[in-house]
């Protein structure tokens, strides 16, 4: 099959194989775990793909609002001139091998993937060059080309550049079904810490801004995402969670990913420590509680570091430590109440307000009738009417680590 692309469309089909995996620090989905945790794609000190990789590693079977899809993940140029200090791409790394494609190009191979059912979707990236908005008008030239040309209707996912004009940035949710813009720090100076050419307020963070007015003035649906580089310059979980909720609030973005830091060699952060994925974990599962369960900054278990454990679940840190005196009654509580307890996630919490309305709530077996998976996770710290339920007891060595 391989082959067969190779001769209909050489150039570019070519020119894909050897951009590789160059966007897996990259999530685009709703699980960035299946994304970005697989072993990486061998590369040698020349930067250039193996040849075993061809092609395969552009293409990562996503979690998409609308379905798990097989999407191709590529850039317009692997060249840029920003020096962020992490980034592979980053001007002047010799390792680099630089690929440029022409929007009609990346357009034309997309289509022949896309009708040889390699891929359903595609999530489009690009290095900097001749400043953001040069490089946004290839982005969304390629857009307008697949809607157009190629009438294709499925799922676009569009990187947002520094410096986006307002007009841009409108066409392109337009055009896409989500479009990204990464802060990549938590703050300003975290920013200038990883990427001293970029301008966290104005280039970044308004245009997230934007997008939200956007989406409230001219009802258009293209979701927003950000991502931040996390745990290479000193940023502490306290930080990155409290941009994320700002976020949520107020610029109405569908998630934030973390990407855990790890060291690229021949870039100026190549001799730092990788950060352990497990953070990476725990921040998800803390920005889930604060985008899905409604919590507040102040509810998070952060240490004296202003981190996370990262032993245990957050939600079950929390309940251990409030819950277990106090427990929540599942009779009588609030949905915000029935949310703080590990076990109940927004559709159990619904569940049981349904079924309070409907009928009696009186054990463990009236939740799991109800649609709770694991309710022995809630018993240690609810009641049924001021009774504890029979909890049965746990198997050795059995323990759950995902908030819920």
């Amino acid at each position: 099959m391989i082959h067969m692309l190779v001769r209909s469309a050489p150039d570019a089909i070519e020119k894909l194989a050897q951009l590789g995996d160059a966007t897996r620090y990259e999530a685009a989905g709703v699980e960035p775990h299946s994304e970005t945790h697989r072993p990486p794609r061998t590369e040698g000190r020349t930067g250039r793909p193996d040849a075993a990789s061809v092609l395969v590693d552009c293409v990562s079977h996503v979690a998409t609002p609308t379905g798990r899809k097989p999407i191709l993940k590529a850039m317009i140029t692997t060249a840029c001139e920003k020096n962020c200090y992490y980034c592979p791409f980053r001007a002047g790394r010799s390792n680099t091998h630089r690929i440029t494609f022409k929007p009609d190009e990346m357009a034309r191979a997309f289509d022949t993937l896309q009708h040889s059912k390699i891929v359903d979707g595609i999530f489009l990236s690009s290095g900097i060059i001749r400043g953001g908005v040069t490089t946004q008008d290839k982005l969304i030239d390629t857009a307008e080309i697949l809607r157009g040309k190629y009438q294709y209707r499925g799922y676009i996912h569009l990187k947002i550049m520094p410096g986006v004009e307002y007009d841009q940035l409108r066409r392109a949710m337009q055009l896409a079904d989500r479009v990204s813009i990464n802060l990549e720090g938590a703050t300003a100076e975290r920013l200038n810490a990883l990427a001293p050419k970029k301008d966290f307020a104005g280039e970044l963070l308004q245009p997230l801004l934007w997008a939200h007015q956007i989406r409230e003035r001219e009802g258009i649906r293209a979701s927003t995402t950000t991502q931040f580089v996390v745990g290479a310059v000193g940023d502490t979980d306290l930080e990155l969670l409290t941009t994320s909720e700002r976020l949520y609030r107020q610029a109405g973005i569908q998630r934030a990913y973390y990407s855990h830091f790890e060291p690229v060699y021949n870039t100026p952060f190549e001799n730092l420590p990788a950060v352990d994925a497990r953070r990476e974990f725990r921040l998800y599962q803390s920005s889930f509680l604060l985008r899905d369960y409604l919590w507040e900054i102040e509810d998070l278990p952060f240490l004296d570091d202003g981190n996370l454990p990262l032993d245990v679940d957050p939600k079950r840190f929390y309940a251990d430590v409030y819950l277990r005196e106090t427990p929540v009654d599942i009779i009588h509580a609030s949905r915000h109440e029935l949310l703080r307890v590990p076990g109940i996630g927004p559709r159990g919490a619904d569940a049981i307000l349904r079924a309070r309305r409907l009928g009696h709530l009186s054990d463990l077996a009236d939740l799991r009738a109800v649609g709770i998976r694991a309710p022995d996770r809630a018993a240690p710290y609810i009641l049924f009417g001021g009774r504890k339920p029979l909890q049965q007891l746990a198997l050795p060595g059995m323990d759950s680590t995902t908030t819920g």
